[in-house]
């Protein structure tokens, strides 16, 4: 069994769809393609997808010394996926444009390196789009060093990550620089979403 070595939980803010997972001074999202519907990252930087345009989200960390037993089959959480970031610093943290670095621990407890981040999702459909005052999505970050290595999918249930996936995968023109980070498939996303929910 790996070693829980810290554990916190609170509020984030989203904007913009996101929070940032990053070393100190970055916070220029990438362009990107989210081709597994929740996390994409570039060395010093990762994103998280959320369902809420802005607002915050509850969040719990947990970070361990080695790597983590696969989840179980159960349904508690619609979307978890494990994915590889790489801190530059030593210092990632989670962050949000408008609050900064909410009160919750350094995410790379080993300093500069890979590791990997099994995150887990639920609640992204609920309020899709809008603006919330009070948490309507739950994510958990469980966090190990790791060496990089590809996504590994446990569960995709919502309908958020598979608009956005489908998105990324039908029209990855669509992330031209001169549309802003993410734009295309954030639209591409959005009309396939409230075409299903007019």
């Amino acid at each position: 069994m790996s070693e829980l070595i810290a554990k916190a939980s609170g509020h984030v803010r989203v904007e913009y769809h996101a929070f940032h997972l990053a070393d100190s001074g970055e916070y220029v999202q990438p362009p990107f393609l989210p081709e597994n519907g929740l996390i994409f990252s570039r060395p010093g930087l990762a994103v998280v997808l959320t369902g809420v345009s802005s607002g915050p989200v509850s969040l719990t960390v947990e970070l361990f010394r080695s790597a983590v037993p696969p989840p179980g089959s159960d349904a508690v959480w619609d979307e978890i996926v494990e994915h590889s970031v790489e801190s530059v610093s030593g210092d990632m943290s989670v962050t949000a444009l408008m609050d900064d670095r909410p009160k919750l621990p350094v995410l790379t407890a080993f300093g500069p390196a890979h590791y990997r981040i099994r995150v887990h999702a639920r609640g992204r459909d609920h309020a899709y789009d809008a603006h919330v005052t009070e948490p309507v999505e739950d994510y958990l970050l469980q966090v190990w060093p790791g060496r990089q290595e590809p996504d590994l999918v446990y569960r995709h249930s919502d309908r958020y990550g598979q608009t956005t996936r489908q998105a990324a995968h039908e029209q990855p023109q669509q992330a031209a620089p001169h549309a802003g980070p993410g734009e295309g498939w954030k639209r591409a996303a959005s009309d396939r979403l409230h075409r299903r929910n007019p």
